[in-house]
């Protein structure tokens, strides 16, 4: 009989079409198969467009499976046809598990998650939910009672209060190439030195960005604009808007729609200007940098209370969209020039709330509920190393 310390597991995620959810199963993909285990991830068309353009994906050696999926629409069509298309994933996704036959699937939220655990709990297979946020997503909240464990990224998260004996502290997943560079000194900043700033509006960009930040640039004194260097993302429609806009200043900006070196243009950073979706903050965390967090609203106010965890401990501002004004970010600006011990003391407590050690932590999770113990090369499950890795 085959032993089980060295089977190969086919392990199944399933994620939601943005980078917040697909990003920590990226980083949960890549630890899994380090010990010669099998990866399956199901998502939808855009989670598959997002998945193409990361680069991670160029290494190949998952197989992305895209699932039909909908959230639940306007008026009775709209309902009507999100039930539809939503019957339609889970049947794909009861084919998809009928066919690989996985040991675990892991969900990790958005609604294009929810066929492929949905269909798994049918077929009474071990499944496990990843919630990123403060907030227990939608989509997770209605697969939990089934589940058999509840991962959280954030002590108290709002939501999972009933099903507590399941639930366990695990952290954010975050990708390879940032955990890389966890705790990577800040780049030096004194008086001559030039300050730069990276803008990211999560994987649809954000039109505010492009409108205050220029903006709040030009109403700086002229010597200063001269020691602004910025990258930052934004739709591919508003670029060249954007671009003329900091074209009327002093300050160096390179503006593109995407980056693939998110890692390489957090270590260069002095500060991050962002959306505070889960997987942003875990990442700027680990890395250690101070961030301005302008929450994208929700009904249930998921992203504030992710920037609140690291805007308390020092290490970022918080700004709601309408108090994300000219005045408010020049003004910020302003006191990071004249004060810049104040972005080294932000970027020591942004440290502070990294959570480097999550990625591990899920993956034993997932070794634990799907059997075997992931393979021979899996890491070791004890007490001592719980703790450790809790401590970090």
């Amino acid at each position: 009989m085959e032993n089980a310390q060295n089977k190969q597991h086919t392990i199944l995620l399933s994620a939601g079409g943005t980078g917040g959810h697909l990003f920590p199963a990226q980083a949960l993909a890549t630890e899994i198969l380090k010990h010669g285990n099998r990866i399956v991830l199901a998502t939808d068309s855009r989670g598959l467009a997002f998945h193409e353009k990361s680069a991670w994906a160029q290494k190949g050696s998952v197989d992305v499976k895209v699932l039909p999926s909908a959230t639940m629409g306007s008026g009775l069509f709209g309902k009507v046809t999100a039930l539809f298309t939503m019957g339609m994933g889970i049947l794909k996704a009861l084919l998809l598990i009928q066919k690989i036959k996985p040991d675990c699937v892991v969900g990790f939220g958005g609604y294009p998650s929810f066929p492929a655990v949905f269909a798994a709990q049918l077929l009474n297979l071990p499944t496990i939910l990843h919630e990123q946020n403060a907030v227990l997503g939608k989509a997770n909240a209605r697969l939990a009672n089934k589940a058999r464990k509840i991962a959280t990224s954030l002590p108290d998260t709002e939501g999972v209060i009933h099903f507590a004996r399941k639930t366990i502290l695990v952290g954010n997943p975050v990708r390879a190439d940032i955990l890389a560079q966890q705790g990577a000194a800040l780049p030096a900043f004194d008086e001559n030195d030039t300050l730069n700033i990276f803008v990211m509006g999560g994987s649809q960009g954000a039109r505010i960005f492009g409108e205050v930040i220029p903006a709040a640039i030009k109403s700086l004194p002229g010597d200063l604009q001269e020691r602004i260097s910025i990258r930052q993302q934004c739709r591919p429609e508003e670029i060249d808007t954007v671009i003329k806009r900091f074209e009327d200043t002093n300050a160096s900006a390179d503006i593109r729609p995407f980056f693939n070196d998110v890692a390489k243009q957090l270590v260069r950073c002095h500060v991050f200007i962002g959306r505070s979706g889960a997987s942003t903050v875990a990442e700027v965390a680990v890395v250690g940098r101070p961030a301005l967090f302008v929450p994208l609203k929700h009904s249930d106010g998921q992203q504030r209370r992710n920037a609140e965890a690291i805007a308390e401990a020092g290490g970022a501002w918080v700004m709601e969209d309408e108090n994300f004004t000219v005045k408010a970010l020049g003004d910020l600006l302003k006191e990071f020039f004249e004060k810049p011990d104040m972005l080294l003391k932000a970027a020591e407590a942004a440290k502070s709330c990294g959570k480097p050690g999550a990625t591990g932590r899920l993956a034993r999770l997932v070794y634990d509920i799907g059997g075997g113990g992931g393979g021979q090369n899996a890491p070791v499950h004890n007490d001592q190393e719980k703790e450790k890795d809790l401590a970090a």
